[in-house]
């Protein structure tokens, strides 16, 4: 039963150290003595109670304020809670980080809402109908192209049963009879089978040759790419539903209007996958959509005649047609070319269990990696500045330093801003009253020198809009995505259509503890589950909070917490297992029933 602490103090926000004492052990400076003077307090089981909802994390969210108990008839402060009053003069709460590397306990709670959420699209359930387990659907795997050769591990046939734990022969790396030496003078052949977990894999075999710019540039497009071919599939499909006969749907739009769209859509979740030697690849999951034209926003399955041949088609069609050129920069002025790499695969879903890939084992696999992030090239760090980009970048380094290089040097600023000498005034009018007059635009009579009227209509215009004007280089987030290796994109994306979202589940999981230790009965004709049933004498609590501090207050704390989480998650695993168990060999009917 090994806990979760990481007991390396890390540098976090306003200074305060993840897992730093802060405060000085009595007994000895080491964690076993700083947990033995917490565990001996009497107030030690009160504490253990106080930080169950953070327990478990690595570095918890302090929060020190005040909680008023308000009544919502009349606004009348019931009762009033400070966090001096509390254990540690503060509240925790889990930082809810999705990287395993960071926090594995809120990792794995990401995780599981994640696979909620995809295995919804494509079952039903959490608000989604269930009919959606009828519509086509296929498991899509998009990867990048080759920027240089790389060490890899080739398994022509594999006899193992678990591809995880494959070990299987591998073929020799890169075995080849005509090829010596690349031009730089380094071997271009490796005769090594490489075994899982070697090093070397996604190595380059020559770092001179390897295209590290092209790469970086196609991390930082790829989300445009996908994006690209989501909408190159939906026209394939619209054209082959206009082939069909199948008319096309009139729809109303928010302002009022009605237009005709296509009849059928597609209704995608993808999760993106830093491969070993850093290049980004997508693992999306499309699922086939009808459009309803009473309700838009309604999931109805597609016309009938539609198969999942067909999405297997317009997806193949939209990876190999799409593919452009990125802006001119001045390292490169003809742009580098953005397309897919020639390994596209695409397998049909069997949402009955039936097939070789099934709904559960996509969403599995798609949750698994939304919580990891560059962990697979060797390089973990957070967002880099000037000041430490010395620590990671060297364009004479390894494969990794060589990419965040390449991500530094491609996305420096390209334009120099004219000085202030050179740049036009506008024309201010002067101060104080002038002769009446009228104003040509809107009519107003006025003795300012600006229309009063049109100045504030300019005004409430220049309100909308962002207030960060958006960059001319297209480049510059290389440099704030270079601890990505250049991909700045979200990890786990959906239609809106396609499932429920992460705010749903956890406002569900947040309202059921709120009332998991209350009483449940209710009867028989109430309108809906206890959660919903609001009565007359309940209360608001009101909290005015704000940033203490980010991790434990000692090591010793991080230690018991850690310890009384894992031995929770281990009791929560053994009943599931048992409840699994039970129902696996419970008679169908009762189990139906149940």
């Amino acid at each position: 039963m090994a806990s979760t602490l990481d007991l390396t103090p890390r540098a976090s926000a306003r200074g305060v150290g993840s897992n730093a004492d802060t405060t000085t052990p009595v007994y000895t400076y080491t964690a076993a003595g700083s947990a033995f003077q917490r565990a001996t307090r009497p107030d030690y089981f009160g504490w253990l109670d106080h930080v169950r909802a953070a327990a478990g994390c690595t570095r918890p969210i302090r929060l020190a304020g005040q909680l008023l108990t308000v009544e919502p008839g009349t606004g009348r402060v019931l009762d009033s809670r400070h966090t001096d009053a509390m254990p540690d003069a503060a509240i925790y709460k889990a930082c809810g980080n999705r990287r395993a590397t960071v926090c594995p306990t809120c990792a794995q709670t990401y995780q599981r809402d994640a696979f909620q959420l995809l295995r919804a699209g494509l079952v039903g359930g959490k608000g989604v109908p269930e009919s959606v387990a009828q519509h086509p659907a296929v498991f899509a795997t998009f990867t990048a192209p080759s920027f240089g050769t790389v060490h890899a591990r080739k398994v022509k046939r594999h006899t193992c049963r678990n591809r995880r734990r494959c070990d299987c022969r591998a073929e020799p790396c890169h075995a080849r009879r005509d090829t010596g030496l690349c031009p730089h003078g380094r071997p271009a052949v490796c005769w090594a089978r490489h075994e899982q977990g070697d090093a070397a894999l996604g190595h380059p075999l020559c770092l001179d040759c390897y295209d590290h710019d092209h790469q970086v540039v196609w991390n930082i497009f790829s989300g445009e790419l996908w994006h690209r071919t989501k909408q190159a599939a939906e026209r394939w499909l619209a054209k082959l539903a206009q082939r069909r006969g199948v008319p096309r749907v009139e729809i109303s739009t928010a302002s009022g209007n009605t237009r005709k769209v296509a009849p059928v859509r597609l209704s995608p979740g993808k999760v993106a996958e830093l491969q070993a030697r850093g290049a980004v690849h997508f693992h999306a999951i499309a699922r086939l959509d009808g459009v309803d034209g009473q309700d838009p926003d309604n999931v109805v399955p597609p016309p009938a005649g539609f198969t999942v041949d067909d999405l297997v088609d317009a997806l193949r069609h939209a990876a190999r047609q799409i593919a452009f050129h990125t802006p001119p920069h001045p390292d490169r002025p003809e742009g580098w070319p953005i397309a897919w790499g020639d390994q596209v695969d695409l397998e049909p879903i069997a949402t009955d269990g039936s097939g070789e890939v099934t709904d559960g084992m996509v969403a599995g696999y798609l949750a698994k990696y939304a919580t990891k992030s560059t962990e697979a090239t060797g390089h973990t760090s957070t967002r880099l500045t000037a000041d430490t980009i010395g620590d990671y970048a060297d364009p004479d380094g390894d494969h990794t330093a060589r990419l965040i290089d390449a991500c530094w040097r491609i996305g420096r600023p390209i334009h120099t801003p004219a000085p202030l000498s050179e740049r036009s005034r506008e024309p201010r009018p002067r101060p104080g009253f002038v002769q009446r007059w009228e104003c040509p635009d809107c009519g107003t009579h006025t003795r300012y020198a600006a229309c009063p009227t049109c100045t504030a209509a300019r005004q409430a215009a220049l309100d909308t809009e962002p207030t960060k004007t958006a960059t001319a280089n297209p480049y510059a987030r290389l440099r704030r995505w270079a601890h990505m290796l250049g991909f700045g994109g979200h990890f786990l994306t959906k239609a809106r259509r396609y499932s429920v979202t992460f705010r749903l589940l956890r406002d569900t999981r947040v309202t059921f503890r709120r009332h998991e230790h209350q009483n449940h009965e209710h009867s028989a004709t109430a309108a809906g589950p206890p959660v919903e049933q609001v009565d007359e004498d309940t209360t608001l609590i009101v909290g005015t909070l704000t940033f203490a501090g980010v991790g434990w207050h000692t090591t010793g704390d991080a230690l018991l917490a850690n310890t009384a989480a894992a031995l929770a998650r281990e009791r929560h695993a053994t009943g599931r297992e048992e409840l699994a168990h039970e129902l696996g060999t419970t008679p169908a009917g009762i189990a139906s029933a149940a």
